[in-house]
């Protein structure tokens, strides 16, 4: 009866803490598209944040470079990148810590300066 209820628990247990996990898997993205020539900045304040694939649904779109403000002041761009199985998205980091990218924010004309005329397309 003891090695029942110890059984019990620990399936008790395992189901509390265990986690679920969806997702799927598209395999990596094509190779990145070449900029021949990085636009200028529109001025100060402004990085530049160079194209990448990202995935939509079953297959990837890509993002062309453009110039943006930081998340915030003295934040830089960490890139977009695949390990072989999984997709990890480009994210703003720093000293106020990480901050996701939102696509929104590349409609924003007061935010962004998209120059995207003068890259690779393959």
């Amino acid at each position: 009866m003891k090695t029942k209820l110890l059984v019990l628990m620990l399936l008790a247990a395992g189901a509390v803490f265990a986690q679920l996990s969806i997702g799927v898997r598209i395999g990596p993205p094509p190779r990145a598209r070449i900029v021949r020539v990085q636009p200028q900045s529109p001025g100060v304040g402004y990085s530049w944040v160079g194209g990448y694939w990202y995935p939509v649904g079953h297959r990837y779109t890509w993002h062309q470079g453009y110039w943006t403000r930081p998340a915030y002041a003295g934040a830089h761009w960490v890139e977009p990148r695949h390990d072989g199985t999984r997709y990890f998205e480009g994210y703003w980091d720093g000293d106020h810590g990480r901050v996701a990218h939102d696509h929104r924010w590349d409609k924003a004309s007061d935010r962004n300066r998209d120059f995207n005329r003068d890259h690779d397309r393959h």
